[in-house]
């Protein structure tokens, strides 16, 4: 047995040994240079110039020749020096003077004459981990994130007396959310691995990500049965708090780019976004009356992933990690959608039952009515 899982082992081996000693592929050699590619994945300004992390791509390792900025060469300094294996990374650095609010363009020319573009739209400094900019940043993930979900969970005393007719509702209206939070997520998590570099496969990663997320939370859900109660308040909770995470992501980047000013109407419409997810939160344990420091566990949760996305969005951002944390948003929701589903078809006895039941139909569409309209207040 041992023999013929060696044999094919032996032959592979021996087939790449003779490829790399032979090469016969130099024969087909016309003289064009190799596929070239560079993502810049980071981009830092401060009082000594400009920093970007550049990754590589392409068929062989790449060497950056000349740098302009503005259309004007600047000398640079890369870390580490040399050419670039694919898939590694390097930080250029430029001595130029950039100028607060304006836009810049950075080219980045190859050894073989190939051309990188990267614009600046805004030119602001990147901020620094100080404690005043973390608690800032604190005080705003708070507010978007945070802040929704309590209030949300406050109307919980007020649910509890709710019939049978109005907890299949508010069970409804928590998936009418989920199925706009998914689509969203997956949006985004979509458009943040077309930015990234192409040897991650961006949309095979996102797509093989939120599968693998929601086969294991399901796996973890259902050892001891499908979870009802407090349990699946706690996976709708953790499936929320992963696309906080990933809303938290993008913001922070943005504001690193100097891409968006989060005005005080924009912070409310990310409020208003969000408050429909404490009730969906609630939804499942209006039947228990759990200890207050239950709804603070929730409330964190599910909200507080926004403040470690705006910090980390703003301090170590890179577009692939974004798209990651989405997808693995994404088959959390997925994974809270059948849940929360397939309690409501126990509800009503059945899953034609219940998706023609009109407090059913009725939750689903203010579910993702409300959300559409309030995302309106958010997108710029």
């Amino acid at each position: 047995m041992a023999m013929w899982v060696i044999l094919p082992l032996l032959v592979l081996a021996a087939a790449i040994w003779w490829l790399i000693a032979t090469n016969p592929i130099a024969r087909f050699d016309n003289g064009a240079p190799p596929v070239e590619a560079l993502t810049v994945e980071r981009t830092i300004l401060d009082q000594n110039g400009l920093r970007l992390l550049v990754r590589a791509g392409g068929s062989e390792p790449m060497t950056i020749a000349q740098v302009q900025v503005d259309a004007a060469y600047w000398e640079f300094t890369q870390t580490p020096a040399g050419p670039i294996a694919r898939g590694d990374t390097a930080w250029v650095s430029l001595p130029f003077p950039w100028v607060l609010g304006e836009s810049h363009r950075i080219t980045f020319i190859t050894n073989t004459g190939a051309a990188f573009e990267h614009p600046i739209p805004v030119a602001v400094a990147t901020p620094v981990a100080t404690s005043g900019n973390l608690i800032s940043q604190a005080i705003l993930g708070g507010f978007v994130g945070i802040l929704p979900v309590a209030v949300g969970l406050m109307f919980y005393p007020a649910l509890r007396g709710a019939g049978p007719a109005t907890m299949d509702f508010l069970l409804a209206l928590t998936v009418g959310l989920l199925g706009f939070l998914i689509v969203d997520t997956l949006e985004d998590a979509l458009e943040f691995a077309a930015q990234a570099a192409a040897v991650f496969q961006g949309q095979a990663m996102v797509v093989l990500t939120a599968a693998a997320s929601f086969l294991l939370l399901m796996a973890v859900s259902r050892r001891q049965g499908r979870p009802s109660g407090l349990a699946l308040a706690g996976y709708i909770a953790l499936g929320i708090g992963l696309h906080n995470l990933g809303e938290g992501l993008a913001i922070g980047a943005a504001f690193a780019a100097g891409a968006a000013g989060l005005g005080t109407f924009l912070v409310i419409g990310f409020t208003l976004h969000n408050i429909t997810e404490g009730i969906g939160i609630a939804a499942p344990i209006l039947k228990v009356r759990p200890p207050l420091r239950t709804f603070a566990a929730l409330t964190l949760l599910a909200g507080g992933p926004a403040v470690a996305g705006i910090w980390l969005g703003s301090l170590a951002y890179a577009p692939h990690w974004s798209a990651l944390a989405l997808a693995i948003g994404a088959g959390a929701i997925l994974q809270v959608i059948v849940e929360v589903g397939a309690l409501l078809a126990r509800n009503r006895g059945g899953v034609s039952a219940a998706i023609s039941a009109p407090p059913v139909l009725a939750g689903l569409a203010l579910g993702v009515a409300f959300m559409y309209l309030t995302a309106m207040l958010v997108k710029v």
